[in-house]
């Protein structure tokens, strides 16, 4: 089964790299308002004024955010994490902040207990090498540390349980260790295992989720459904009734995903006990040409969940969708 993945992913990635708003994206650029000069100029405009407790992370400058891959709830720290094009983005207390240095461009962010996983490119003027492999950060992205393949692979699919050292990867191009192909790491990088992915009947995959609690519960997204392991990813069950589900993310007791169904943007509530009993959360009104492309669930609050579309479009809610609050609109920062 594992051989008969690596002859499919080489499509399936493409196809996918629309289909979960990564870096050069068609849905996206067709949307840009601005070039990336005018983009770069937006930051540098309204001169913000630095946390009295951190001269790191600053107020956010009115802005035009492109590119996001991936948002998240890191445990070190209170605020809603968003990954730019241009470094970290950060929600917190009711205002926008932005790290003054180390602005890479974070790709395949995973938030965890305590700090986040990425991948991607380094900022210009950087000393790093390019691409960054996997890093992973403690201190809210000012100092990263180098886990696998630095200056080898960069990895737009990249998946970490939260509390524990699993990590998971669908690897698009071959490196010095790996192949094309799906791999899990059980000790946070230092070694891969390919995923078998055995019952997952697709014709693509997507974004894999992780539970915060036990790495070896997993979900795959794909446009065919969504499919579901208790066992690394060896065998794979179909959960629930789906067509093409465009993003997914685990709180403690819950599954969140995103399917799309006659034209219809849904966010769906699945019990970790009972994967087929899903339950509509209702949320704004989205436009079928704006699916939804990350979610995140704050592993220390149950009801604290966001989402973020592939026009840029995020939303939080901290009752468990009860209510929800727009932080972005196209990506704009005000």
């Amino acid at each position: 089964m594992f051989n008969y993945r690596l002859v499919l992913i080489t499509f399936f990635a493409a196809v996918l790299l629309v289909f979960t708003g990564c870096s050069g994206q068609e849905g996206q650029e067709l949307q840009k308002s601005a070039s990336e000069e005018n983009n770069s100029k937006n930051e540098q405009q309204n001169e913000p004024q630095a946390e009295s407790d951190n001269d790191f992370i600053i107020k956010a400058a009115t802005q035009k955010i492109e590119h996001i891959h991936g948002i998240g709830y890191p445990g070190n720290d209170e605020g809603l994490y968003v990954a730019s094009h241009h470094g970290l983005k950060i929600f917190k207390n009711g205002e926008w902040l932005e790290t003054t240095d180390e602005k890479h461009d974070y790709m395949g962010f995973q938030a965890v207990q305590d700090g986040f996983f990425a991948s991607g490119h380094p900022a210009e003027g950087s000393d790093l090498k390019n691409p960054l492999g996997i890093v992973k950060s403690t201190d809210k992205g000012n100092t990263l540390d180098k886990i696998a393949f630095y200056g080898e692979s960069d990895f737009h699919f990249l998946s970490a349980s939260y509390h524990d050292k699993v990590l998971y990867l669908i690897n698009e191009e071959p490196n010095s260790e790996l192949e094309r192909g799906v791999y899990v790491s059980k000790v946070r990088g230092g070694a891969w295992e390919p995923v078998e992915l055995n019952g997952l009947d697709a014709n693509s995959l997507g974004i894999i989720a992780v539970h915060p609690e036990n790495g070896r519960t997993i979900t795959m997204s794909t446009r065919e459904g969504v499919f579901v392991s208790d066992d690394f990813g060896t065998t794979m069950e179909r959960a629930g009734d789906y067509q093409m589900v465009t993003a997914a993310a685990y709180s403690k007791e819950s599954l969140y995903i995103a399917p799309v169904k006659n034209e219809e943007i849904k966010l769906i509530r699945l019990p970790i006990e009972e994967r087929n009993a899903g339950e509509e959360v209702t949320i704004p009104n989205l436009k079928y040409d704006n699916p939804i492309t990350y979610i995140a669930a704050d592993p220390e609050q149950e009801d604290r969940i966001a989402f973020i579309t592939i026009l840029n479009d995020l939303y939080e809610s901290e009752d468990g969708g009860k209510t929800w609050k727009q932080l972005l609109v196209n990506g704009r920062i005000e």
